[in-house]
């Protein structure tokens, strides 16, 4: 598939199409107005606890967590491992230019892809190996079981050895027409790797490469190519048995990945992944209206709309918060129960890139001016 195929993720006014850096551009929905900052009563209090500067961030950056430790990326190609209850560095590592997707991480063992398509691996900050790719790459590699695992813009799969990089193997399936030029959906359930491959989550065998089970999260309909794009989109989430993603500009939906069996979708237009913690998920369509649902059966927990139009990141669910970062770099803490504003905590005024984290008692997010915080809720 050549890369005029791809769409990406920007906001184009309704029936227009463009074209930029070889990708078709499409959106069917205009985004909301913005809402102001709401007048609330704080009913939680919070502070940064920690934070630290990197480069800026100009590329769909996925934070790995593994044990009490982060890895994080830059636009200058610098990864670095942090210790998430102070964020003090435990291990550095430096691509030569610019990166197109990170980052992947066990903790030891990390990977990401530069933006000549590089595919470069890390032991502990020192590297180890490269690999010239020849498909695009804007998911960021899942980093498990001593395995560095791809996932490219046409929805293929790579699978390589992390200590020497020698190719394990590779998954290729029908196309669909158009994909997505943003980051997919790689995960791994138990001794399976879960991918997104259009609109369904597809069961991977991680040692050979081989299909066991494959579930739809969204049904697409439409006339023409362009309506029925339903790419899965990262991240993914899991609430136990049940994992559970959004088909971009579709629905939101969940499957069972023991039986690899659709539960339910629900129709939501959104362009942003989701996060499920216990019985509820949660997330926000397209004119960041948010929803929250019960994961068992899709029914509608609550709603809210006091964040609309104001460019919602992918949000996170813990304890007893909804996380969402929006693009002025606020931090936004909801009720779990009712969707209610608790809290609202500043960064550095520049967007929320990548969902937030929680990790050593923390919430870390991070921002498109490079901005690393760790914020305590007290």
């Amino acid at each position: 598939m050549s890369g005029s195929r791809h769409a990406s993720r920007s906001l184009i006014a309704v029936g227009l199409a463009a074209l930029l850096s070889g990708c078709a551009v499409y959106d069917w929905v205009m985004p909301a107005k913005k809402a102001p900052l709401e007048t609330y009563t704080a009913s939680l209090s919070g502070r940064s606890a920690w934070n630290i500067r990197v480069d800026s961030i100009k590329f769909p950056l996925n934070v790995a967590v593994a044990g009490d430790r982060i890895v994080v990326a830059d636009s200058d190609g610098v990864l670095q491992a942090l210790n998430a209850a102070d964020g003090k560095q435990l291990w550095r590592g430096e691509l030569k230019g610019k990166l197109s997707a990170a980052v992947g991480s066990d903790g030891r063992y990390a990977a990401a892809v530069s933006a000549d398509n590089e595919l470069v691996a890390f032991d502990a900050g020192k590297k180890l190996w490269s690999k010239q790719l020849t498909t695009p790459v804007k998911t960021a590699p899942l980093v498990a079981g001593e395995r560095v695992f791809v996932l490219t813009v046409d929805r293929q799969v790579l699978a390589y050895d992390a200590i020497d990089g020698r190719k394990l193997w590779e998954l290729r399936r029908p196309g669909e027409p158009l994909t997505l030029n943003q980051a997919g959906v790689i995960n791994a359930y138990k001794d399976t790797l879960v991918v997104g491959q259009g609109p369904r989550l597809a069961g991977v065998d991680p040692l050979s490469g081989q299909l066991r089970w494959e579930a739809s999260v969204a049904n697409p309909r439409g006339t023409n190519e362009v309506e029925r794009l339903a790419d899965l989109v990262a991240p993914l989430a899991r609430s136990g048995e049940m994992l559970c993603a959004r088909a971009f500009q579709v629905a939101v939906g969940c499957i069972n990945a023991e039986r690899g069996t659709a539960i339910w979708s629900r129709n939501n237009a959104g362009q942003v992944g989701v996060s499920a913690d216990g019985d509820l998920l949660v997330g926000a369509d397209v004119s960041d209206r948010i929803t929250a649902w019960k994961t068992a059966n899709g029914d509608v927990a609550w709603s809210a709309d006091q964040l609309q139009g104001r460019k919602l990141g992918a949000p996170l669910l813990t304890g007893k918060v909804a996380v969402f970062g929006d693009g002025e770099g606020y931090v936004h803490f909801l009720s779990r129960e009712t969707g209610k504003t608790q809290l609202r905590l500043e960064t550095d005024g520049s967007a929320v890139v990548a969902a937030p984290q929680a990790v050593a008692g923390l919430i870390v997010v991070v921002t498109a001016k490079g901005g690393v915080f760790g914020f305590k809720l007290n």
